[in-house]
């Protein structure tokens, strides 16, 4: 037989449900769910609309862009990056060009992943809308409000 865990020694929360991690997980592997749900039909992964989103939004007024710049505002790592943006190109939703001065690619959305995107963004908001549904306006507020200021240092 194992030994037991006394949790009352060990953990500040009496139950699970007290602590603000456990719940998170819970309500994110939810959230991601249903956002998965629906871009499945469409062909991309969480990951890869998080990185197309976010190419597409740093390029809308025809801006030249880093994969530096697209990891940082999406939260992944250089080595992530690199590798959805790999995934987008080999479905021919993105392109990299060669930088000015030679060095590092610009990622740039291809007119597939432009139409892709356009099909993806309002499928994803919908879905945001439906999980979020049963918030009224003041807790949405409340819960856009804590999210910015815990990820203040992350963007």
């Amino acid at each position: 037989m194992s030994k037991g865990v006394k949790f009352k020694e060990i953990s500040v929360h009496e139950t699970p449900e007290q602590s603000p991690g456990f719940l998170l997980w819970h309500v994110s592997t939810a959230w991601r769910s249903s956002i998965e749900a629906v871009l499945k039909p469409l062909s991309l992964t969480h990951p890869q609309f998080v990185v197309l989103a976010t190419l597409g939004w740093l390029t809308r007024n025809k801006e030249r862009v880093t994969q530096v710049a697209i990891g940082k505002m999406a939260g992944l790592d250089p080595n992530t990056t690199s590798q959805i943006l790999r995934g987008l190109e080999n479905k021919k939703l993105i392109k990299r060009e060669s930088s000015l001065d030679g060095r590092a690619k610009n990622p740039l959305l291809t007119d597939l992943g432009a139409d892709i995107l356009i099909k993806a963004l309002p499928a994803v908001e919908m879905a945001d809308a439906k999980f979020f549904k049963g918030l009224n306006s003041q807790e949405m507020t409340l819960i856009l409000k804590m999210f910015k200021k815990m990820g203040d240092d992350l963007i």
